[in-house]
């Protein structure tokens, strides 16, 4: 089944363009200091060999304004600048050469300031992202709705949507990010419904690596089904390649976009006749090196495994004593247990 996608306007970030019928682009943001260049540079790096499109720094202060140049120069992917409270820095971050603005409207000050902002941004040609959050939402807002509820989260974009578009001013992305993944499907779904503006989806405070990736991909999982989301970012309390990781993976079981290869792997049970946990591990570790979008297929015994691996380009199937080594369904090896790794590893590197 294809997914449909919202219809969205085009943004151009960098060289990246989100909305329409672009790929959906995968970001995520550096935990390093953005002063410390060399860190976060190599940060940047291990992100964008992860599957990066675009990544983010904060800039929450002069001394990280001051290294965005030099980052910027090293960063092959597009570059947003954080922006919370301070508008002056949302000015010298665009002066500096970012690709994008990511703004808070809950912090970011009154619609003068606002402004002046929109105004350095159309002087520089890069879009802003209306980065609504649960966490910092509008006083006035919580009051209203009790609470940082999905429609306040709307509204507060829509107050500021408002603001930018008076200033004749359409490059413009937005987030509105709750910390449930119903409350972030809620508020996607609504936003989506009233204006054509490319949505950055997130699930906010998602938690760490396994609680918070089962966590985005379930509210995420859903709003790309359904069509809405034009870049992702999974927020882990982890190694941020480990969220980019998360969000091709996701990507891929929606069949939006694939990168790499895929390894799919029985669950293992009382029929299974290798030993098959370490046997897979040490795959998916063989597989960290491989770029092709190849797909793997590890299967621990004789019932399921030839019908679910018939359509890998690599197989292995387990019987008693021994393996079957498959290409594209057809076996071209029977191999004993302490023989297969070595095996399997050689015929993915012919792939390669």
């Amino acid at each position: 089944m294809k997914i449909t996608r919202r219809k969205s306007r085009l943004v151009k970030i960098g060289d990246v363009t989100i909305g329409g019928n672009s790929p959906i682009a995968v970001q995520s943001m550096c935990s390093t200091k953005t002063h410390k260049v060399t860190e976060t540079l190599t940060q940047i790096d291990s992100m964008v060999k992860a599957g990066a499109d675009i990544v983010r720094v904060a800039v929450p202060d002069e001394k990280a304004v001051d290294a965005l140049a030099e980052i910027k120069a090293g960063c092959p992917v597009p570059l947003v600048a954080d922006i919370h409270f301070n508008y002056r820095l949302a000015l010298a971050a665009a002066d500096a050469g970012v690709d994008k603005l990511r703004i808070n409207p809950g912090n970011i000050g009154k619609e003068d300031r606002i402004r002046l902002v929109v105004e350095k941004a159309k002087e520089k040609s890069i879009p802003i992202r209306i980065g609504v959050n649960q966490g910092s939402l509008e006083l006035d807002l919580i009051d209203k709705y009790v609470g940082p509820k999905p429609e306040a989260l709307v509204e507060s974009a829509l107050r500021h949507i408002v603001i930018l578009e008076k200033c004749d001013f359409h490059d413009i992305v937005i987030s509105l990010k709750a910390s449930t993944a119903w409350e972030t499907i809620k508020a996607y779904r609504l936003i989506a419904d009233k204006c054509d503006y490319p949505l950055h989806l997130g699930v906010t405070e998602a938690g760490p690596a396994l609680r918070g990736s089962i966590k985005s991909a379930v509210a995420l999982g859903v709003l790309l089904y359904q069509g809405i989301g034009d870049t992702i970012r999974v927020s882990l309390t982890a190694d941020v390649t480990e969220e980019i990781k998360s969000a091709w993976e996701i990507l891929r079981a929606l069949d939006l976009r694939r990168k790499g290869p895929e390894l799919v792997s029985c669950p293992t049970c009382g029929r299974t006749e290798i030993d098959l946990i370490p046997l897979v591990a040490k795959v998916e570790k063989a597989l960290e090196q491989v770029d092709k979008p190849i797909k793997v297929a590890v299967m621990g015994c004789v019932v399921n495994g030839p019908g679910e691996a018939k359509d890998a380009d690599i197989g292995v199937i387990g019987g008693k004593g021994y393996l079957l080594l498959t290409k594209k369904g057809k076996t071209i090896k029977k191999l004993k247990e302490v023989e297969i790794a070595e095996a399997l590893l050689a015929e993915i590197e012919k792939l390669k």
